[in-house]
């Protein structure tokens, strides 16, 4: 069985950080992809970015250049760091693997609120 815990959310006043973690098990990194989504309040989920099982990372051009992404394959987890956070940042921020063999897994999700 396939899970996804994400953690590192919390509280941060308008141009803090946080890393965010998607702590993986029942299958290793390098055998599928891994992406980030959110969703906030009001809006519909979006994709913020990905690692490839190969650790090649992207995000999207609504968060270049402040969020990155990076993985550590000996804890099996993958981060999202956000920097310069602002309030529309405020959401559910949740991980999903996507397998070689098409299955999905997604996380629990956890909740990042931007506010002074």
């Amino acid at each position: 069985q396939v899970q996804l815990v994400e953690s590192g959310g919390g509280l941060v006043q308008p141009g803090g950080s946080l890393t965010l973690s998607c702590k993986v098990s029942g299958s290793p990194l390098t055998m599928g992809n891994i992406a980030w989504y959110r969703l906030g309040p009001g809006t519909q989920r979006e994709r913020v970015g990905s690692i490839t099982a190969g650790g090649v990372p992207q995000v999207e051009d609504s968060v270049e250049g402040r969020f990155s992404i990076a993985s550590d394959s000996s804890e099996n987890t993958v981060y999202l760091r956000m920097n310069n956070l602002q309030p529309e940042d405020t959401a559910n921020y949740y991980c999903k693997i996507f397998l070689a063999s098409g299955q999905e897994f997604w996380g629990q999700g956890t909740q990042v609120t931007v506010s002074s």
